[in-house]
């Protein structure tokens, strides 16, 4: 389960956090054990020279390579795509020291059983510990190694311990069992694996070689790696967070540099006399700066990542004067205090796509947090073209079913892969009103785009094919800091 929960953090940072990865690996952890099961039984029946200890010192060494490892391997399955590339993946860096962690329980039961009539007792007291292990692993993972250490740091101790545990066994098989090879074997995995680590190491370490940005700040926390970058060529600076560009701001001016927040200057022009807004989904929060500076409206903020939070204020400027939440969207939303006159949802941005924040009982709680002229605005990235894509349409239909007015802009006509920006109200919004200037009219008029919310599919808590039906912009988005970056900067 360790390795299972670890390896969705060296995967992740390439191909998301998506559904595609958590099922490889869960898929991948399976067949490993049923696989580790049966060649462990014929292993365990035959074996003569060779016990668990050398079991357990093959899965050490072989988790060790995982780091080392990680980089080639996911250059390499890249052109095979999200769901295949996922796969692959998890199949080559996890299925071998999977497997032989499987190995282990059939071992352990033929120690443990002395006489025929005991062999149940024996497997239901061993897989009862092992599971038991297990959930102490997990549970000690999660909420205590995740917030400390880097991934690569604990599958190094990891395979650190599985080593030192390995060396112990065989000494017990040598003085038990009279197995002598059992510790020259286990000390001479140990030796290479200890070897191994300065490489291991020094693999985690990447360097920018083509001088055409800057890493400025790189934290992993519970939900990704969070890095901010310069480009000098660009005069650009880039939050992101795995495979996702979610800020980005002018290096010598400061000013916000991702054209779909354009319209945030004009929203407040819609309805005059805002005074309070919400923004779910930080990012650099350029977006707070203009509601604040150029409207003085209130704004709280709503981020899941504190990392991300942390660089937007020492990298971006970000100084809220309304709440700063840290949280879950979903959890925090029932708990916030409306009403909101402007609430601006930008969870959808990125390479993976939280599809519990995007249903009609989430648009229904954030409903409930508007004033009576209140206004949700979407940020949406999609394809504007093409039959097959249904995202577009779903995410219009899910709105239509909790609001009765929505319009929906296009960031920069003319392009494909686009941010779509759906305003939402219960009031008709009125594009022609006289508070607009004539260049936010414009802005509008040029910018407005149909879609067939009917050839949608509803998204609920219930059902929600979102994931599924972005896997081509899931694709298209790392395909793009690629090309800016290089995909060694996605690879950990």
């Amino acid at each position: 389960m360790v390795i299972e929960l670890l390896g969705t953090r060296m995967i992740a940072p390439f191909y998301g956090a998506s559904l595609y990865v958590w099922s490889s690996l869960i898929s991948v952890t399976m067949m490993a054990l049923a696989i580790g099961y049966f060649v462990g039984g014929r292993w365990a029946d035959r074996a003569r020279r060779s016990g668990l200890s050398l079991i357990v010192a093959l899965a050490a060494v072989l988790t060790l390579l995982i780091p080392w490892l990680t980089r080639p391997v996911l250059l390499a399955t890249d052109p095979l795509g999200l769901r295949l590339g996922a796969l692959a993946s998890a199949l080559v860096l996890f299925m071998p020291s999977l497997t032989m962690l499987g190995m282990v329980g059939p071992f352990a039961i033929k120690l443990a059983t002395s006489r025929l009539d005991g062999v149940g007792s024996s497997a239901g007291s061993i897989y009862a510990v092992s599971t038991l292990g297990s959930v102490a692993g997990t549970l000690f993972l999660g909420f205590y190694l995740f917030p400390l250490l880097g991934s690569r740091e604990i599958f190094i101790g990891t395979g650190v311990f599985l080593l030192l545990l390995a060396v112990s066994l065989s000494v017990f098989e040598q003085k038990r069992l009279a197995m002598n090879s059992a510790i020259v074997s286990s000390l001479s995995l140990l030796v290479i694996g200890l070897g191994l680590l300065p490489k291991i190491v020094d693999a985690g370490h990447f360097q920018d070689r083509s001088g055409k940005f800057r890493m400025l700040s790189e934290e992993e926390s519970l939900y990704g790696w969070v890095r901010v970058i310069d480009q000098p060529a660009r005069n650009l600076r880039m939050l992101t967070s795995d495979a996702s560009m979610i800020g980005a701001a002018g290096i010598s001016d400061g000013g916000n540099r991702l054209s779909y927040q354009d319209i945030v200057g004009m929203i407040p022009a819609l309805r005059p006399g805002m005074k309070r807004a919400l923004i779910v989904g930080l990012g650099a929060g350029k977006m707070v700066d203009v509601l604040q500076g150029r409207y003085g409206i209130e704004t709280d903020t709503l981020e899941i990542d504190p990392a991300v939070a942390k660089a937007a204020s020492r990298y971006f400027g970000f100084h809220p004067d309304g709440k700063n939440i840290i949280g879950d969207a979903r959890y925090e939303i029932r708990h916030l205090q409306g009403p909101y006159d402007l609430i601006i949802h930008d969870c959808f941005t990125g390479g993976s796509e939280p599809a519990h924040l995007l249903t009609v009982e989430t648009l229904q709680q954030l409903k409930g947090l508007l004033s009576e002229q209140g206004i949700l605005a979407v940020n949406f990235v999609s394809f504007a073209e093409g039959k097959d894509n249904l995202a577009l349409p779903s995410v219009a239909r899910t709105i239509d079913r909790v609001f009765p007015h929505q319009s929906l802009f296009i960031s920069e006509p003319g392009k494909d892969f686009n941010d779509f920006i759906f305003l939402a109200a219960d009031r008709p919004i009125d594009l022609s009103t006289d508070s607009l200037f004539a260049d936010q009219a414009g802005w509008f008029r040029d910018r407005q785009f149909q879609v067939d919310k009917n050839r949608g599919v509803l998204l609920t808590d219930n059902l929600n094919p979102l994931e599924h039906l972005q896997v081509r912009k899931s694709e298209q988005y790392r395909s793009v800091l690629v090309d800016w970056f290089g995909a060694d900067l996605l690879v950990r």
